[in-house]
């Protein structure tokens, strides 16, 4: 295990992040890392992995830094991916998929068929597409989480389509959990995030905080399915308090 921070000891765990190289999932990815897990972070250019291995500072440099070019944006794309971490890393452990974007586009009754595409349909094929090619090989070790904003649950006026696909991403969450009981399927659901793009206020959940409860829910294995709030910096300490036990 590389030199860290971290409580947890995640040596030899193999952990696929989607979406790694945002803001987000730069937090997910440095919990891993200083626990000590393999982590593939698929980009989409050398010069975004690169980027990540910069912000990342020193376990950027770790050999258990993964950084394929794959985009796995499609059904197609996402089996390879699937087969290829299985083919050289012998499987998959954890998943956290922190893939999004913003949108704030106007009325519904305003958008063209481009808004639909990218806004919508594109993020939510992307989601679609890694859980039914990973899902069916995870080793059963750990979890497979999904990571959307708040906008899930409520309507953002002016944004609807970002609720709209994250809504539909949280609902694929639970049918996962419900035709899969014996895989742990979660969902993290954020607030707003403190990030190296977003300084934000210190009230709010941030990128390591999401990390750290991501990793928590990885070792939480006597514990089904769940979605946990992190709906500020507060809730975030509320929820690792839950996660991990005392001493």
């Amino acid at each position: 295990m590389i030199p860290n921070r971290s409580v947890h000891d995640l040596s030899g765990r193999r952990v696929l992040v989607p979406g790694g190289t945002g803001g987000v999932g730069e937090g997910v990815v440095r919990a891993y890392l200083e626990a000590g897990a393999d982590v593939v972070v698929p980009t989409r250019s050398d010069a975004r992995g690169a980027e990540l291995r910069t912000a990342l500072g020193t376990v950027g440099a770790s050999p258990l830094l993964h950084l394929p070019t794959h985009d796995y944006t499609s059904f197609t794309g996402a089996e390879e991916l699937g087969r290829e971490m299985t083919e050289r890393l012998g499987g998959i452990d954890d998943v956290v998929v922190p893939v999004g974007g913003w949108w704030q586009g106007g009325r519904l009754t305003d958008i063209d068929e481009g808004d639909w595409a990218s806004a919508f349909t594109g993020l939510a094929t992307a989601h679609m597409a890694l859980a039914r090619a990973i899902v069916p090989r995870l080793s059963g070790a750990g979890a497979y989480t999904v990571v959307v904003g708040q906008s899930a649950g409520f309507p953002v006026p002016g944004s609807g389509l970002v609720s709209m696909e994250q809504a539909a991403v949280l609902m694929m969450q639970r049918v996962l959990a419900a035709e899969s009981p014996d895989r742990r399927i979660h969902a993290l659901v954020l607030g707003p995030v403190r990030t190296r793009f977003v300084d934000g206020d210190p009230a709010w959940v941030s990128s390591d905080q999401v990390g750290a409860t991501a990793v928590a829910l990885s070792l939480a294995t006597g514990a089904g399915s769940r979605s946990v709030s992190l709906g500020s910096a507060d809730e975030a300490r509320a929820a690792l308090h839950d996660l991990v036990p005392a001493g």
